[in-house]
């Protein structure tokens, strides 16, 4: 038996956990390491299941190519090969496009290897799953510090008050936010005696365990938080204390917005909106953090605003027990131009490009739209957008008009299987990890590195499948890591150390990054990890905006206030549609059987009985229907019923409209979506 410590890449919190393995390679154990600093042992079901997901036996070990509506298994060159033909055949590089799905963010090939994949070939046809999730909050970070990547999280350990809006981290373990254990951390921030409120249209889990649990309409969040902002100005409880531009124009703003008036529209007591804006400005240490069901609705790119707005006029961003900034190990942040948005926009719809890509809501129409420009060739790298994007349906059919499609991902599923080549990543156990990204997230500065457990055999890592993907396109003959090392400024006076270009290139970025006497050995003597301390005051050394101060008011996001005045009057439809967070699931690409794993429709009995529901139904949106089994429950506010994501078994994109979006982000709308409910038509055989 062997015992080996590792970081779990299963969701965003960043456990640490102890495996144990028998002499065949078999996880035969998991258990969270009590010895990180971090996590301190704590582990949830998707992290125990590390063993099984590694032995999926559905996972492919070998690249298999397309024949006609079958494929068989290839070996590697051939595979590459048949890329190399493919993009051959590519006259105009901007009928190419890429794709990276939500594992790219928890993998060190996605962190190294994709951005020199894109650059190589040339195309503005860059998508993520980053507008599909997060993109309001890189955009009004960017706008406000200069940088998309400078996001705020809250500094759980040491706040009196949580505000949390459209986060359910009790399921999700967190997001933009990494906290291992985020529910214990809930708990030490009540037994100190402080007060943790969840705004959400239902009652999660997390709402469960709050002190204050608030019901909002879905997609009104910005109109809630506009409310909080005009009673800090009515009231004059503000308490600045960074240099700010767009004070004024941020109050011009807000007294459109008064408490009687969101209420109306959002469903919160205006006496709550009052009551919720004092008792952020009376707590010492007090904090707003919202995520991904603010994000992903009409205004999200308001509301991540808002947010930020609201944690600077009460003192508390950049300020311990407040919103701050963390720095990770490897963080390398150069000066640059501003930060803005449309630089390009798409073919089709005329969207506008926001960190250098465009909305996945818009890729079915670059596909099926003929013209100069239309993508023919696709790669995709994680992910499964025929599941995760916006009309899954439509996505499903415009993959079957490409030309070439490469996938590399380990499993054939509803994406993939339209793909001519895919080229599976190695087994977890066979793949080195570090968190480039999530470290950058994490309430307390903390690093940490784990090498590969098992040998890789006859296979090439994810990062080697990358690299070669890359020099197929850009015809490069010499070894990519060494190319990158050599442009790296800085890096030729460093003695780089590693059995991989992944790992000499960990190297230089910790030898290089913020923290004095780190380095690829430093990691290595640490296998539990290593605590780097709380996180500190960074402004305003870390903006990047033209003045030196942080822009309260960007012109781009007071122009779209006018949108949301505009909704004000908009007719409320009769019900809406959000989504659903599971413990035992991640996004489209991991479902564990058992505990609370349903995919029912949850709806307010008050609604089940006008409409005369009674064990199943049929849901209707501008994009599509599901007939599905009903589960009522008071735990959802009425006018607004539930579904989870990301289940073959019951799609639910299928429901949400391509068309609805986020204008500043470009993001995709999938709360807050208009339906009708109703029960399903019997009928007559005879």
């Amino acid at each position: 038996m062997t015992t080996v410590h590792r970081t779990c890449p299963l969701c965003e919190a960043v456990c640490g956990l102890t495996l144990t393995l028998d002499d065949g390679g078999h996880v035969t154990s998991v258990r969270g390491d009590k010895d990180d600093p971090f996590s301190k042992g704590f582990i949830c079901p998707k992290g125990a299941s590390l063993g099984k997901l590694d032995e999926d036996p559905e996972r492919l070990t070998k690249p298999v190519v397309r024949e006609g509506d079958t494929f068989r298994e290839a070996s590697w060159e051939e595979a590459f090969e048949l890329v190399r033909q493919a993009w051959s055949r590519v006259a105009d590089r901007q009928s190419s496009a890429i794709y990276l799905g939500n594992p790219s963010a928890h993998s060190m090939a996605g962190a190294l290897y994709a951005t020199p994949l894109i650059k190589s070939l040339g195309t503005r046809n860059i998508y993520s799953a980053s507008t599909a999730d997060q993109m309001p909050k890189h955009v009004a970070c960017g706008l406000m510090y200069g940088d998309p990547l400078s996001i705020p999280v809250p500094d759980l350990d040491r706040t009196d008050y949580l505000l949390m809006l459209g986060a359910n981290p009790m399921e999700s373990n967190g997001s933009l936010c990494t906290a291992p254990d985020f529910p214990g951390r809930l708990k030490a921030l009540r037994r100190r005696g402080g007060k943790v409120v969840v705004v959400d249209p239902r009652r999660t889990r997390t709402a469960d365990k709050a002190d204050e649990h608030v019901f909002v309409r879905p997609g009104t969040d910005a109109y809630l938080l506009f409310g909080l902002v005009h009673t800090l100005f009515a009231e004059e409880l503000l308490d600045i204390g960074l240099e700010v531009n767009g004070l004024d124009q941020v109050e011009a703003q807000a007294k459109h917005f008064p408490p009687d008036v969101v209420a109306r529209r959002t469903g919160v007591p205006a006496e709550t909106v009052v009551r919720l804006a004092r008792e952020l400005a009376a707590a010492e240490r007090a904090v707003v953090y919202a995520r991904i069901g603010t994000c992903t609705q009409e205004y999200g790119t308001l509301a991540q605003w808002l947010v930020d707005v609201l944690n600077v006029l009460t003192g508390n961003l950049d300020r311990p027990g407040g919103a701050m900034f963390p720095m990770g190990a490897t963080e390398f942040r150069p000066r640059r131009k501003p930060y803005r948005t449309g630089r390009w926009s798409s073919r089709v719809r005329q969207l506008p490009e926001a960190n250098g890509e465009l909305p996945v809501a818009t890729l079915a129409d670059e596909i099926e739209t003929p013209g100069e420009g239309q993508v023919r060739f696709l790669i995709t790298v994680g992910g499964n957008p025929v599941m995760s994007a916006p009309n899954g349906a439509r996505l499903d059919k415009a993959f079957e008009q490409l030309d070439f499609m490469v996938s590399v991902d380990p499993w054939l599923n509803d994406t993939t299987r339209h793909a001519n080549v895919i080229l599976p990543p190695p087994r977890l156990l066979q793949s080195g990890h570090f968190d480039f990204a999530l470290q950058g997230f994490a309430v307390r500065n903390y690093t940490r590195y784990s090498r590969p457990v098992l040998p890789l055999g006859e296979r090439p890592s994810e990062s080697e499948i990358l690299a070669r993907l890359t020099q197929i396109i850009t015809g490069l003959d010499g070894d990519l890591d060494e190319f990158i090392i050599g442009q790296t400024p800085g890096a030729a006076e460093l003695e780089l150390e590693g059995e991989s270009g992944a790992e000499r290139r960990l190297d230089m970025m910790l030898k290089l990054g913020p923290y004095e006497g780190l380095s690829l050995r430093t990691l290595l003597d640490n296998p539990h990890g290593i605590d780097l301390g709380p996180l500190q005051p960074r402004l305003p050394g870390l903006l990047k905006t033209g003045s030196g101060r942080v822009e309260l008011a960007p012109p781009q996001l007071i122009a779209d206030v006018e949108r949301l005045l505009a909704g004000l009057d908009s007719p409320m439809p009769d019900l809406v549609l959000i989504g659903r967070r599971h413990l035992r699931s991640n996004n489209s690409w991991m479902h564990l059987t058992g505990g609370s794993n349903t995919y029912d429709l949850h709806i307010h009995p008050s609604d089940a009985t006008r409409l005369g529901l009674d064990g199943s139904a049929v849901v209707r949106s501008a994009a599509g229907e599901l007939t599905v089994t009903v589960r009522t429950t008071d735990a959802i506010m009425p006018g607004v019923v539930s579904l989870p994501h990301g289940w073959r078994e019951m799609n639910v994109n299928v429901l949400t409209d391509e068309t609805a979006i986020d204008v500043p982000s470009g993001n995709a709308v999938f709360n807050g979506v208009p339906v009708t409910v109703s029960v399903p038509e019997v009928i007559n055989a005879h």
